[in-house]
């Protein structure tokens, strides 16, 4: 979690943090990171280090001429530790132990050592400084130290309005140079490059020195040299600077502006301030004793206004921290990574813009706390005592409480936007291997390709078949590396992974380079062996160390890669499958550990074989890079990760157990439901089929099967349910059935939309029966003969069926007796002989009709519509125009009052609303054509 006052802090070489109060006592852990700064400083610019020696130089003997002796150079005249420990009992004013007078490296070791430990003794921790350094006249350790005694001694307590060091003397400075035009001092570097800094702090203690309205920001190095020589003249301050390379570089060094200036603080903060005059007045007693009574009056009023801003400040800080509170501990999760990074960025808003305020009440608070506990106690009052719960302990406590739930709800945003990142982590898992992998082959082929052996010599050669024979054990051993990169690529092209393309041509790269590696393998070693003879004793051993410790470390590496990979399993079998893997892995620990000593043991053999024949080894096995130190340390790893993959596994092996209870409980519902629906399709064909009994009663039979399919819901309902559960486990599959929940809802749809066509073809049949007055007798026959010829019951007949059921019906129609089918002209004639005069035009007329859509099928209802026209007795558009020319008098229309006339009212209206006005050439007002009315009931033909 980030620390809001850490964050702020902009100088960390001393104690100067704006909390440590004005003394600057902080912990003296801020000089921990001044060394790693002093070096990155002297790296950025040469320059810097002239400046530093000058300034350091001039500083340190502004104090040692106090004891009569002075250095030249910073980095010599310290090195014997004599001149260095004087300073320090000069500007401490303590006495350190007695040098040691030798002139030996040790005696010099030793001085420098008690200056080192008096500088720690005063809360410093000297980083990466010793004394060797010092002895050996280390210029930018030297300079470091130096450095770091001027903070501690010139710097570190300097206290300007609760700030400290670096930020009480810029403050000082800030508000010594306010007044003076041309003066905006906002570092120790740029901002007193022209010199006009210098020369206004010099003026605003002593005017008389300096003619500041004469100098010319234009003209830095005479401000400068003005500077320098007034504070040295008259105020006793040495030149620590030069002007000419103040202005010639581009940025000053900081520490050697920071150490003069320091100088002129020390030179005006301990001058006496002008003594304010006044003078005091001869009271009578009866004047002094009212005098005395406002006095006391006015230093009660004002304790009482001072108690009064703490209980008023100390309510509204504690009610902000209630209300604070329950937002921070408020662990709701969103569902998109934008919302929770909202959430953090809201917090880090709270962090940065809300909570800072507070931190300065908080401190105002107990600053408010401690002087009016101090004025009561000077002015003799009893200690003031807060209201119950607004102590300064209340106060802390509930701070402490805020920040526990400040941290709390971090961690808890960024694990949570944590997760939500690691949901593609199977496509970076594939990334991370093939880069592992890729990076492994890098150069292997230019390197199986080189042909050094060819101008080698023996020894050469001897070395080079080594060196290959354990690149070829590494090369078995990166085997399964590819194996289970090509295995990642499938599994995301099965989980139709967006980026597959790239993943399969970076696949078939490794794998193509994989294969020329072998290949390339294969050659050099058939080289080389042509000149392989037998090695020495010692070379056999490293080389059987190097074979076998190659093939081991990438065992321990493989095992530890698969210890902490990360697994993914749908199925009870497939975790169990792990665990039997994992189980199987750990049985060959203890080979595995006798081959490490084996290993191990090798190594050993050479190291004694090399002592005891007195050979000097180069310190190294010249054949692989793994040590006998690597092999230990990756040993332990994979003895660690062992357990906690026993954990991970019983964790998933739990989570597959509660899904595999789920698929059998759905699987033994669906069983049961899919079944049953394929069983009440069957039965809706057969009685389809069947259709015993009137049409009134098969239509009531067919209700009443409805609604006992109906009753049957609340089974698929709680196949809905187990399903619902089956989908928040996330469980894709179940071997425990073929049913799935999109089949049953369809086979239920088609039931229940088969039950309702069913019941609306008896329906219409009812209406075509009672339309055409066919009798019950006539439409059974139609139904006996038609489901005879549905061969495959799909309640339809193909056009050979629907001939051969005509033929059925009694139709004279010569025809194949054997086949019962008739081909088109057959059919023809069989329409003639009931009637039909009959083109080719008119037989595919016909067959439109029982057949609109030309799908190749004749339903039944159409059957039965055309059956029904051939069986009975049914109104013509010529019947009906016929008709109305008798009521006209055998005029090509009708006049209203005619049909008015003729017929009954509600029929006459009728028709006049259906008849257009006549348009011969023979109308008269008010002709209605009634052919028209023909056209509106039976189209413009009919059958």
């Amino acid at each position: 979690m980030v620390d809001y006052h850490a964050a702020n802090q902009s100088y960390q070489y001393g104690p100067s943090s704006a909390g440590n109060g004005a003394g600057g006592g902080g912990s003296m852990g801020d000089y921990m990171a001044q060394e790693d700064d002093w070096d990155r400083d002297l790296l950025l610019d040469p320059a810097w280090e002239k400046q530093q020696r000058k300034t350091f130089t001039a500083w340190c003997n502004s104090h040692l001429r106090k004891a009569g002796t002075q250095i030249e150079n910073i980095d010599e005249d310290f090195r014997d530790g004599l001149k260095l420990m004087l300073l320090l009992e000069v500007i401490s004013g303590e006495r350190l132990p007695k040098p040691e007078r030798g002139k030996m490296r040790v005696h010099k070791i030793n001085n420098v050592n008690k200056a080192l430990d008096f500088i720690a003794s005063k809360g410093v921790k000297l980083v990466s400084i010793g004394a060797e350094e010092i002895v050996d006249g280390n210029a930018k350790m030297t300079l470091g130290m130096i450095w770091t005694i001027i903070l501690r001694f010139a710097i570190q307590d300097i206290s300007v309005e609760e700030t400290s060091a670096k930020e009480g003397l810029l403050l000082w400075c800030q508000r010594k140079t306010a007044p003076y035009k041309n003066v905006n001092v906002q570092n120790f570097h740029i901002s007193w490059k022209d010199g006009l800094a210098f020369n206004a702090l010099i003026h605003r203690h002593r005017p008389e020195l300096i003619e500041y309205d004469k100098l010319r920001k234009d003209d830095p190095v005479t401000n400068l040299n003005n500077a320098f020589e007034v504070a040295e003249k008259y105020l006793d301050i040495p030149k620590m600077l030069d002007a000419e390379d103040i202005v010639n570089t581009a940025r000053p060094d900081e520490k050697a502006i920071m150490t003069y200036v320091s100088s002129f603080y020390h030179a005006f903060s301990g001058a006496p301030c002008a003594a304010t005059a006044h003078c005091r007045c001869c009271l009578s007693p009866p004047t002094l004793t009212s005098f005395l009574l406002q006095t006391v009056l006015a230093v009660n009023q004002e304790n009482e206004h001072l108690m009064e801003d703490y209980e008023r400040l100390a309510s509204d800080l504690l009610e902000w921290i209630r209300r604070t509170i329950p937002w921070l501990e408020d662990r709701v999760p969103q569902k998109t990574i934008q919302e929770m990074q909202q959430k953090l960025e809201d917090f880090r808003d709270y962090r940065r813009v809300h909570k800072p305020p507070k931190v300065q009440e908080k401190c105002q608070l107990e600053i408010n706390f401690n002087t009016l506990q101090t004025k009561l106690r000077l002015s003799n009052r009893p200690a003031f005592m807060p209201s119950e719960g607004k102590m300064v302990s209340d106060i802390n406590n509930g701070w402490q409480h805020l920040e526990q739930a400040e941290k709390g709800y971090e961690e808890w945003l960024l694990n949570e936007i944590r997760r939500l990142e690691r949901l593609d982590h199977l496509a970076e898992k594939f990334r991370q291997k093939a880069s592992i992998h890729e990076a492994w082959t890098d150069g292997k082929e230019a390197m199986l390709k080189h042909r050094d052996y060819e101008t080698a010599t023996l020894s050469d050669i001897k070395a080079l078949i080594r060196k290959h024979e354990a690149f070829e054990s590494d090369l078995a051993a990166h085997q399964d590396r590819v194996e289970q990169i090509a295995a990642i690529a499938q599994e995301l092209n099965e989980l139709d992974y967006y980026d597959s393309h790239n993943v399969n041509t970076r696949c078939q790269k490794i794998c193509d380079q994989w294969d020329a590696l072998g290949s390339l393998t294969h050659s050099r070693r058939e080289a080389l062996e042509k000149t392989e003879k037998q090695l020495e004793t010692i070379d056999q051993l490293h080389l059987e160390y190097a074979k076998r410790a190659a093939p081991f470390n990438n065992w321990m590496e493989s095992a530890m890669e698969d210890l902490q990979d990360m697994f993914i399993v749908h199925t009870i079998e497939e975790i169990e499958g792990l665990i039997s893997a994992h189980d199987q892995f750990k049985s060959t620990l203890p080979d595995a550990d006798r081959e490490r000593e084996a290993i191990l043991a090798i190594h050993k053999e050479a190291q004694r074989i090399a002592e005891s024949n007195h050979i000097k080894l180069s310190g190294s096995n010249p054949y692989t890079t793994v040590t006998p130190q690597i092999i230990n340390s990756k040993w332990e790893k994979v003895q660690q990760l062992v357990p906690k993959r026993d954990h991970a596994l019983l964790e998933e092996q739990s989570k597959q157990q509660s899904n595999e209870h789920l698929r059998r409980q759905f699987s033994s519902q669906a069983n049961v439901v899919g079944p049953w629906i394929q069983n009440k399709m069957e039965e809706i064909g057969r009685i389809s089929i069947e259709m015993n009994g009137t049409l009134e009663d098969q239509l009531s039979h067919l209700k009443q099967y409805e609604r006992s399919i109906v009753d049957y819901k609340p089974n698929l309902d709680l196949l809905e349910q187990q399903h619902q559960l089956i989908q928040e486990a996330l469980i894709f599959d179940n071997k425990h059935t073929n049913y799935t929940m999109e089949h049953l809802r369809v086979g239920w749809e088609q039931l229940l939309t088969t039950i309702a066509r069913t019941i609306n073809e008896v329906e219409n049949q009812i209406l075509t029966r009672d339309a055409k007055g066919i009798s019950q007798e006539q439409m059974q026959e139609f139904r006996a003969s038609f489901n005879h010829f549905d061969k495959d019951h799909g309640g339809a007949l193909g056009p050979e069926e629907f001939k051969a059921c005509l033929i059925s019906l009694g139709y004279d129609v010569e025809n194949d007796r054997q086949t019962g089918s008739m081909d088109s002209d057959d059919f023809r004639a069989l329409l003639i002989s009931t009637g039909y005069s009959l083109g080719d035009a008119e037989f595919n007329r016909i067959m439109s009709v029982v057949d609109p859509n030309h799908s190749g099928l004749v339903t039944f209802q159409a059957f039965i519509d055309f059956m029904s026209r051939e069986t009975t007795d049914t109104d013509t558009a010529d019947q009906v125009i016929a008709s109305f020319k008798v009521l006209a008098g055998d005029k090509n229309f009708i006049t209203a009052e005619e049909l008015r006339r003729e017929l009954p009212p509600d029929q006459a209206e009728y028709c006049i609303a259906r008849m257009a006005p006549y348009q011969g050439p023979d109308a008269v007002p008010g002709a209605l054509d009634y052919k028209s009315f023909s056209t509106a009931l039976y189209g413009e033909s009919d059958l």
